[in-house]
């Protein structure tokens, strides 16, 4: 597999049987370059605590670890503890990791209408201090609640420098306001004399020419309608109608 812009390194198990689980790590620049690695451990395969030992230890620090690890703790949220809760408590008191959840639900279960944490954000303690964690509210048709990590100063926002649209420049206006004069350099120090005739440019042309935007454009969808518009609609209506029901009958 190749992805622009990326090395993909692949590192299967060897042997007859089958692996339990499976991950994926990338790494990113976030101020610094930070892994992050997506976790997906089976509810009622029984996982060897080495094989998470050795999970980690191949993450290059520091690192965020997420996903459906399918363990009960009430470190994060449930009333009591099954055995991957266990081999997860011990994991992150061996590496000494952090827990980035709160006691907000992650997982819908449709037959009994009941919600628990089994997805869990994990991450190296250095990074601890700079992330920000919440749970989606909508669960866009899945039974996993996504868990959003973001940087506390927004560093996952880029944003593009702006750019002058010289094809509406207005010429006349630039070259009124554009004067470079004799005093700007006469009897100046060089980094004056070109600060002064670069500010003197750079106002004309901000004044006299559009610039874009620094935001990000958003892409076009061109599949989105009306249709698609109004299934949205009635998928969050029938959601919140869910969720009514589902507390009156806790009551």
């Amino acid at each position: 597999m190749q992805v622009r812009g990326y090395n993909c390194v692949r590192r299967d198990v060897d042997g007859d049987t089958s692996p339990t689980g499976g991950a994926v790590a990338v790494r990113i620049h976030i101020h610094s370059l930070v892994t992050v690695c997506c976790v997906y451990l089976p509810p009622n395969d029984v996982v060897p605590q080495v094989d998470l030992n050795q999970l980690v230890g191949q993450l290059p620090a520091p690192f965020i670890l997420l996903g459906d690890f399918n363990g009960h703790s009430p470190l994060w949220g449930h009333d009591n503890t099954n055995s991957r809760g266990r081999q997860i408590e011990q994991l992150i008191s061996d590496h000494c990791l952090c827990l980035l959840n709160n006691d907000e639900k992650t997982y819908f279960h449709a037959p009994t209408r009941t919600f628990h944490s089994l997805d869990l954000a994990i991450c190296s303690p250095t990074l601890l201090p700079m992330l920000n964690f919440e749970v989606e509210k909508d669960l866009h048709n899945s039974d996993h609640f996504p868990l959003l990590v973001s940087h506390v100063n927004g560093a996952g926002t880029r944003f593009r420098p702006p750019t002058y649209h010289f094809h509406r420049a207005d010429w006349d206006k630039f070259t009124r306001l554009a004067s470079i004069t004799g005093t700007m350099v006469l009897n100046r120090a060089v980094d004056e004399a070109v600060f002064n005739v670069t500010e003197a440019i750079r106002t004309a042309a901000d004044a006299a020419i559009p610039k874009t935007s620094n935001f990000p454009r958003k892409l076009c969808k061109p599949w989105w309608n009306a249709s698609c518009q109004q299934a949205k609609k009635e998928q969050r209506r029938a959601w919140g109608d869910n969720i009514i029901a589902s507390n009156v009958r806790k009551r």
